[in-house]
């Protein structure tokens, strides 16, 4: 907020000395235009009135292209910088077709001579000397600023700089004409530096012109829209970028954009993706508004169970135990639904129908599901660990463990109770050269074991061990 305002102050300063400074110039040059009756110097101040009344126009809208926006300017007043843009290009064009019409009158109707004077040449020296100054000060804050209103005037001074000297190189040849006895004759220099001055206003009117009309039809600017989208497309996490859409409004950029995601990311992960694109478009463009629409994708490599797993998430449930048979060119599913213990059979059932016809729907390999439906299990309670109680239990699992082939040893045992269930933790020391899958069988053993000797025992984890790795992680 400190930001906007001290940049508007600046903006709104550089754009009312340029508006001084073309009151003095236009004032200078229609005062030494009339004494000389050099139509060249008469061109320059109507181009200095017109750049009087663009620096004010300048002025109205920087100040209200600043404000912020509100209920009927959703996108802020920026539009009122280009705007004011497009008025001093059609000034700059009217003032070309007077210019251009005195001077052939000139040329071909009417003689007029011209007073080659060093009140001449000495405003035209000025005119440089403050047009130079003005249009690199207003450059200086349109560029930081992104300003259109402020570069338009920047372009009006850089144009007076050559039309200038352009008057000032005809003002010579008339007095060169003088002191050789041929006034009439070079005179028409004036006439001809005028006419110079008209085309090189209409080629800035032009060219600023178009640049305006551009902004206000939200043309996109050139180059920038496959520039943001290699930006976005190379951040992780991102699958593609499309439906890229960007409008220009004063020094105030708004971009919208669809960006694919693979639809297992979580809702924090997507939200740090957006987070990501904003901080990278703004590298290319600091001043922008971004809105981004996310939408999840299937990546070519997601595999069937993770397919499975993210339809029956996207529909609030919870699926397990899910076995793919395959019978010639089709797959069968089988899969184990988890439901509410409390809803009725037909509720359920109808779920279960659902996320079975969206299967069907999303991967057409899939001819048959089987849904079996159960029980839903709800969060337990705080576990807490038994203490000294414990030391009974701990005794049994060591004798059933003493009577596992397959363990060396177990250690690091311990036993933890949610009402009225029992968990078991423990690590336990195999061969180095066993295979994870006898590993397994070996373990899965050791727990049927333990569920026959020790009731309401709810859940065993075993951390398996080698030997050699087993003192590292036994207690004392």
């Amino acid at each position: 907020m400190v930001f906007e305002h001290s940049a508007s102050k600046e903006k709104q300063r550089v754009a009312w000395v340029s508006v001084a400074a073309a009151v003095l110039l236009t004032g200078g040059k229609l005062v030494v235009g009339f004494m000389t009756g050099s139509l060249g110097i008469l061109a320059e101040a109507a181009h200095s009135g017109l750049d009087l009344i663009a620096a004010l126009v300048t002025c109205v809208a920087v100040h209200f292209s600043d404000r912020p926006a509100d209920q009927d300017h959703h996108y802020g007043h920026g539009k009122v910088e280009n705007l004011s843009a497009l008025i001093e290009t059609v000034l700059l064009l009217v003032t070309c077709v007077w210019i251009v019409y005195e001077a052939v009158h000139r040329l071909f109707f009417e003689e007029v001579m011209v007073d080659a004077s060093i009140w001449a040449f000495g405003v035209v020296l000025l005119s440089i000397v403050v047009d130079f100054t003005r249009s690199r000060a207003l450059k200086r804050v349109a560029v930081k600023y992104n300003s259109q209103a402020l570069e338009a005037d920047a372009l009006h001074f850089e144009t007076d700089i050559w039309s200038s000297a352009v008057v000032f190189v005809g003002l010579i040849l008339v007095r060169v004409g003088q002191q050789a006895g041929g006034g009439a004759f070079w005179a028409r220099a004036d006439s001809i530096a005028a006419l110079m001055v008209a085309l090189i206003v209409v080629h800035v009117s032009i060219k600023l012109g178009r640049k305006t009309i551009d902004v206000l039809l939200d043309r996109a600017p050139s180059g920038i829209d496959s520039t943001i989208k290699h930006v976005v497309r190379s951040i992780e996490g991102v699958e593609d970028c499309r439906q890229l859409r960007i409008r220009q409004s004063g020094s105030q950029a708004f971009i919208d954009l669809v960006v694919d995601v693979h639809r297992g990311t979580s809702l924090e992960s997507s939200h740090a993706i957006t987070l990501a694109i904003e901080e990278r478009i703004r590298t290319i463009l600091p001043q922008v508004d971004v809105v981004i629409h996310i939408d999840p994708v299937c990546d070519a490599d997601e595999t069937i169970l993770q397919r499975i797993y993210t339809i029956a998430a996207n529909h609030g449930q919870t699926v397990h135990n899910i076995l793919l048979a395959e019978e010639g060119d089709r797959l069968c599913a089988e899969l184990h639904l988890e439901m509410d213990e409390h809803i009725l059979l037909k509720d359920a059932h109808a779920a279960a129908s659902r996320l079975e016809q969206t299967i069907h729907s999303e991967i057409p390999r899939i001819a048959e599901v089987t849904t079996h439906i159960e029980p839903h299990q709800p969060p337990r309670e705080l576990i807490q660990d038994l203490g000294a109680d414990s030391d009974s239990l701990i005794r049994q699992v060591h004798r059933v463990v003493e009577q596992t082939s397959g363990i060396v040893e177990c250690h690091n045992v311990t036993v933890r109770r949610a009402g009225h269930e029992i968990f078991l933790t423990m690590h336990c020391t195999f061969d180095s050269d066993i295979s994870v899958r006898q590993m397994h069988d070996i373990s899965s053993r050791l727990e049927f074991s333990l569920r026959k000797t020790i009731p309401h025992l709810a859940r065993v984890t075993t951390h398996p061990e080698p030997p050699e790795d087993a003192d590292k992680f036994r207690s004392i």
